[in-house]
């Protein structure tokens, strides 16, 4: 079942917030003026699950690998890395596409931050 669109749009900063995180910033705000929007200090984040110019970028930097498939029970998919994410759960196939894109890249930094500190 697809969530509000608050709650989808909340998801998603959520996200860019964690991934934030895992790249190193610190002290990231979210302004009531600039709802969406997360900075550190005075510079905005990107928003890597709602914009292309930023997800972009992740994919190459990152090696994630987008494959495409069908599902019949939820439609269609796409495979970013070892995520898997339904179109159904998002309102567009973009978007789907850089939520999982985001998902894979956070996958990625806590599991080799992980295996780095072993």
């Amino acid at each position: 079942m697809r969530m509000s669109d608050e709650e989808y749009f909340r998801s998603c900063v959520a996200k860019e917030r964690h991934l934030a995180q895992l790249l190193g910033h610190h002290n990231i705000e979210e302004c009531y003026e600039s709802a969406g929007t997360l900075w550190e200090n005075t510079q905005a984040l990107p928003k890597w699950t709602r914009n292309w110019n930023a997800c972009g970028p992740l994919m190459t930097k990152y090696d994630v690998t987008i494959n495409y498939g069908k599902d019949p029970e939820h439609g269609g998919f796409v495979t970013a890395g070892s995520i898997v994410t339904h179109f159904s759960d998002h309102p567009t196939k973009d978007r789907a596409v850089m939520y999982a894109v985001v998902k894979a890249v956070i996958f990625f930094l806590e599991h080799n931050k992980a295996g780095k500190s072993k």
